[in-house]
């Protein structure tokens, strides 16, 4: 491929608005062209880093006996609406209307639809278990795009489906996924970790997340140089708590005005903030118009995990509650709400930390005042205790090692189902005892476009990006300094022609710019081997350099497609 007939508009600086390196460099690069906010146009060298993605992914999907089928990206809303995602789903979701009025969605996922096809294609245990996967485009009303193509409004996607007619065939699928996932992620040449996650709003309760740490990314990964590794959601630490033994004081109540955070109490009252009670009010979704009060105590500055207080109460939705809404159940606004005298209607959760501590602060249900000296039991009642908090880097994992903090990239998730949405949308199969039962569900996804910030950002460096050798646009990047002199271009094209016939894929600068613009965009491109080619070409010499670590070997012509294969396997197993 030569340079000058290839869209690659490089440039010297990044958007102001650039916060992660991939960003910033895929910009650069001339890899991503922003349309608009959170969707992006894929150039010639990104759209061929992607098509290497597919294709791994595709061969490793073989090797797992996935089997790679299409469904519209338009969907009907009344599957979503029958298993109750439309709603939940939130704001996320693109919702319109086509010319007759029917109500229609853009799929961010496709657990319903592939159900569909499942339930009135196959009815017998005979046919199953049964994987199917697609690559497609996503769609989700991202609230904040950002980090360029790491987190957009439109994305492409691996998602897949098993179906099995028993534990033991979803077991079966989701092994395989799982260690196809390794394979995939070891190919494109990532460090990654596999995680404890949440589900969310995928339902099912078992899953497994792949996460890329990084300087930047949208989660938190909490891990130790054991074995352990979970995201935020679902981190837990060895409760260490101790109970106090001092003697209950008399409950009293203390103006404490414009105190409304657990650090501005503390001082108002003169105490430690971790005898203090931290009271968070929420709206639980049970049902259809079936909303519970719940709120949950926390030690001090502990951080209430929403998603395990979701898992406790086994809700659809947990939301913030409203000042309105704090006042009707409670009688005061967030930051003097406390336990001390809550109705029955109102469910309180409260921490394992919460359970050992004697003569309390918590709000009084009244703005601008406090009570000291509150206990459970004698003064207020706590329904449920449990793990609800946010674990804290130093802390001791499960593992006995202690917890440290990453930034993580999502790269893929996989979740055993079961009967979430089998049961919800009526596929039923019959048995081996001839029995009608709910097809047994998996679903794997991999961030397909997201792999390339998530590679960049491992990668890159302040010069621009560094790509391995399995997802690069270009093997080799051949650089003649002066393409005006004959003797380069000669050399440019016979060494095209060489490492073409050895199977590597070759860029040529052809350009007439100067030899400082060509090596600052090589740079900024970041293939693996960049071949320069100057004065020494008369004497059939030319510069060999690894983008990766900088290194510069000379080498004769036609020792070239020699050199660079051995390179590529070394870049290869380093990499691996």
């Amino acid at each position: 491929m030569r340079q000058s007939k290839i869209l690659i508009p490089t440039k010297k600086e990044a958007p102001s608005d650039a916060e992660a390196l991939s960003h910033k460099m895929m910009i650069r690069a001339g890899y991503i062209y922003q349309v608009s906010a959170g969707v992006w146009s894929y150039l010639p060298l990104a759209y061929r880093v992607i098509r290497k993605v597919e294709n791994i992914i595709r061969d490793e999907m073989a090797k797992a006996d996935a089997v790679e089928m299409m469904m519209p990206a338009l969907l009907p809303a009344d599957l979503w609406k029958e298993s109750g995602r439309y709603e939940s789903y939130g704001d996320n979701l693109f919702k319109l209307k086509d010319r007759r009025d029917r109500d229609f969605i853009m799929g961010p996922t496709h657990e319903e639809t592939f159900t569909e096809v499942i339930r009135d294609s196959i009815k017998s245990y005979k046919k199953l278990p049964l994987v199917v996967y697609q690559l497609q485009d996503k769609f989700r009303d991202e609230d904040r795009p950002r980090y360029g193509i790491l987190r957009g409004k439109e994305f492409e996607m691996l998602d897949g489906y098993s179906f099995s007619a028993d534990q033991a065939g979803l077991d079966e699928a989701y092994d395989k996924q799982a260690q196809a996932y390794r394979n995939i992620f070891d190919r494109v040449g990532l460090n990654y970790k596999v995680i404890l996650a949440d589900s969310g709003t995928m339902g099912g309760k078992n899953s497994q997340e792949f996460s890329a740490p990084a300087k930047v990314g949208e989660d938190v990964i909490a891990y130790t140089d054991g074995d352990y590794a979970a995201n935020l959601e679902k981190a837990t630490s060895k409760f260490t708590g101790v109970q106090q033994t001092a003697e209950p004081a008399e409950l009293t109540k203390k103006a404490t005005p414009g105190a409304h955070s657990v650090d501005e109490a503390a001082a108002s009252l003169g105490i430690d903030a971790d005898q203090i009670l931290k009271a968070m009010f929420f709206m639980a979704k049970m049902g259809e118009d079936d909303y519970q009060p719940v709120m949950v105590l926390m030690r001090g500055n502990d951080e209430v995990n929403e998603a395990k207080v979701t898992d406790a109460l086994d809700c659809e939705e947990l939301t913030l509650a409203s000042e309105e809404q704090a006042v009707k159940y409670l009688g005061a606004h967030p930051g003097s709400l406390g336990p001390v005298g809550v109705g029955e209607d109102v469910k309180i959760l409260a921490d394992n930390y919460v359970k050992v501590l004697v003569n309390m602060a918590c709000g009084a249900n009244d703005d601008g005042h406090h009570y000291v000296n509150a206990n459970i039991d004698r003064d207020f009642r706590v329904d449920q205790f449990g793990d609800f908090r946010n674990v804290k880097e130093g802390e001791i994992a499960p593992d006995g090692h202690p917890i440290k903090f990453t930034p993580g990239i999502e790269i893929g998730h996989i979740f055993k189902l079961g009967t979430h949405y089998s049961d919800k949308l009526g596929a039923k199969v019959l048995n081996e005892n001839g029995r009608l039962v709910d097809v047994i569900m998996g679903s794997y996804g991999i961030g397909v476009t997201r792999l390339l910030s998530a590679v960049a950002e491992q990668n890159a460096d302040e010069n621009g990006l560094v790509w391995p050798d399995s997802i690069a646009p270009f093997d080799v990047h051949v650089i003649p300094v002066n393409a005006k002199k004959d003797d380069q271009m000669a050399m440019a094209n016979a060494i095209d022609e060489q490492l073409t016939a050895a199977g590597y894929e070759v860029l040529v600068d052809d350009r007439k710019e100067r030899a400082g613009v060509k090596f600052a965009d090589s740079d900024l491109i970041g293939l693996p081997i960049r071949i320069t080619i100057g004065k020494k070409a008369v004497d059939g010499i030319v510069e060999v350099k690894i983008r990766k670590t900088g290194e510069t070997i000379e080498v004769k012509q036609e020792e070239v497609a020699n050199t660079v294969g051995i390179l590529l396997k070394q870049l290869n197993s380093q990499n691996n």
